[in-house]
Order: C-alpha cells, then structure tokens, then sequence
C-alpha cells in the first residue's frame, strides 16, 4: 500500500511516516512545504490511500489560513478526481472549526471540500476534528501548551500561566496515529467523521505542576504514576525534550568499607528500587521487619542468605549467585543478612515494599 502524507515534516506528520515506515507492505509518499503542485499531483497519482495533514495554523498573514488549509485542499480533491479512482482519504481538522474565527473558518471550508468530493464520488472519507494534540517533536513556543510547558521546564525556562484554572483538551500523538493506521486498513466509501480516543482534559495549572512533579523526581527520586493514562504520555513527553546533557542524572551513593548502598526509584505506593554491593567475606543486614518485604536479586557474584526466626529461633540459609538468577524474599519475623561468599565482590538489587522512612523504619537491628 502506497500512503500519500502531506504535511510529512509537521509534529503529526514525522510521528505517522515513522510509524507507517515500520510497516513493511507500506511505502510512504511524503508531501512537504516548499514542494510544488505538479509534485502533489503526481504523488496523488500513484497513491493507494491519502491522509491530509497539511496545514497553517498560525501564519504571517491571514491569508494564509485559506491558501493552505481550503486552497490546498482543493487541488489535493480535484486531483484525486482526475485520478478516476476512488483514493481513501483521511483530514486532519481541528475543534476550531467549531469556531467563528479564521482559522475555525478555513479548517470548515476544508472539512467542506472535502464532504463534497465524498457525496459527489463516493469516494472514502474519514474526517477527525482533533483537539490539542501532543507528544514527541512538537515544536515548543508555538501552538501546543504541552510542548511549551515540557521543553521549558526540561531546559530550566520559565513558563507563563495567565489562567491556571482554564481547561485544555488533549489527545496523544501515539493514539492519533494509531487511529488513522486502524483508519486507513477499515475505509468505506462515503464520509465518516472519526474520533480519537482517550481524549483528556486538565487545568494548565495541573499541567505545569505535573510536569514539573516529572523534573522534581530526578532529585527526590520519586517516580510519578508514568504507568497508564494521560500521566504515562506526558511523561514520555516531558522525556523527549531533554537536552543530552540531560539524558543522565546523578544518584547519591552511601559507602563504607563494606561496599555501597544507592537508591535508584521510589514510588508514591510500590516501594522502592535499590542495589549494593559487599566486598568477598563481607555481611550485609541482620535485622528484621514486622511488616516491610523485600525481594533480592544478587546479579553478580555468590552469595549466603541467612535466616532466624525471631519467636521459634528456626534457622534457615541458601546460596543465591548471579549464575542462576533468582529472587530471595525477606519475611516478616524473621530477621536476616547477607554474606559474600564468593572471591569477588557481590552486587544485589533489591526492592522493598515501601521507601525507607528515618522516623519509622521497621527495621530492627538482630544477628541471625
């Protein structure tokens, strides 16, 4: 399938070539600014499917707004009709066009265009009004709040808020383009208005404050809820506009002459990761918890578990090594500690089941 995109060098366009271009019974036919309309009609030409994207939304000249978003819609329908071909075709709209101002009123005329070319033809017609959309390569400074907020706050920028309490409505680019593909393998002839879903809706206040809760995490290494949902896309957003410089962060180490001790991530409600190391002969632990687990993985060298159960005096050992990679839980009551048994030295990851509070600890000290 040859898939015509305009608008290929655009925020949505680079995320739909590069997930197209991953598709390998897929060829993309790229249309960009600066190409000429003879190029547009002999990429209309050998196209199987088109998805618009093409567009202006905040121009030097209000003109604009109708020589690329109506103008340009036009010749790319004429040119599909010269075809004779029926030629699935998807338009990228925005909610503005909801809107009596001049770029609502151009995104109208296109959706309207193109309405026509779908009752006149017959010819397939998914048409998607799209709030806000945001994600990986958007330009900041323009005319996304999110790619604003992220690039500024990842570069160490102010951001401005004039209405914290307003409302923005979001869709992510991932889920965009994930429609349009499903979109493009579903097509029926005549129109049909597309939605993409999840959409989302937060405060710019909430927002500043979310991503600036992602920057804060590399300090107090407390990770977000970056699992699902609209935090998991921002994150991934707030992510994609770090600097190189950026791309590591430091984490404080604890050492003595047994080894180190560091901290990697600690969750608001599923503990914490962690990993050190002990030097051959070394023992690490002997303490007990009443209620905090954790579970250990040594990824290098040999190690002795050691238990006692501190009501019944019960004794138990293993040998864990990072031959065999297994995990060896702490139990409650039971105290326990660690000793390298090996000739060099050991590393262990461990994470426990909440983050390590000084004034409650749940850690009491007790030789095996």
């Amino acid at each position: 399938m040859r898939v015509l995109v305009t608008g290929c060098r655009g925020f949505i366009g680079k995320n739909l070539v590069a997930q197209l271009g991953e598709q390998a019974d897929t060829e993309v036919l790229q249309f960009a600014r600066g190409d000429t309309l003879d190029t547009l009609s002999a990429l209309v030409a050998r196209a199987d499917t088109v998805v618009h994207l093409a567009g202006q939304n905040r121009p030097g000249d209000v003109a604009d707004f109708v020589l690329v978003n109506v103008d340009l819609t036009k010749v790319l329908c004429d040119n599909i009709r010269a075809t004779g071909r029926k030629i699935p075709f998807i338009l990228a709209s925005s909610t503005q066009a909801e809107l009596d101002n001049p770029y609502g009123q151009s995104k109208r005329a296109a959706e309207q265009i193109v309405e026509q070319l779908a009752s006149e033809t017959g010819n397939p017609v998914v048409i998607y009004r799209l709030p806000g959309v945001f994600g990986k390569w958007c330009k900041p400074n323009y005319n996304s709040v999110v790619a604003t907020f992220c690039h500024n706050i990842a570069n160490d920028l102010p951001i401005q808020i004039n209405a914290p309490a307003s409302t923005v409505r979001l869709v992510y680019v991932d889920d965009v383009v994930n429609e349009f593909r499903i979109s493009l393998a579903n097509m029926a002839d005549g129109i049909k208005w597309g939605k993409v879903e999840p959409e989302y809706e937060i405060t710019l206040g909430n927002l500043a404050a979310q991503i600036h809760a992602f920057k804060n995490s590399r300090a107090s290494l407390i990770s977000e809820r970056v699992g699902t949902g609209l935090t998991r896309a921002l994150y991934s957003t707030f992510v994609s506009y770090l600097p190189t410089a950026k791309f590591a962060y430091d984490l404080p180490t604890h050492g003595d002459d047994r080894g180190v001790f560091v901290e990697m991530l600690k969750t608001p409600d599923c503990g914490q990761f962690s990993f050190f190391t002990a030097h051959p002969g070394v023992t690490r632990g002997g303490h007990y918890h009443h209620t905090k687990t954790e579970k250990f993985l040594v990824v290098k060298g040999s190690a002795r578990f050691g238990f006692r159960h501190i009501g019944t005096n019960e004794t138990y050992e293993l040998i864990a090594s990072g031959d065999k990679p297994q995990v060896v839980e702490s139990v409650p009551g039971w105290t326990h500690d660690i000793t390298n048994v090996g000739e060099d030295e050991i590393v262990v990851l461990l994470w426990a089941n909440e983050i390590f509070d000084h004034e409650r600890p749940d850690t009491i000290v007790c030789k095996v």
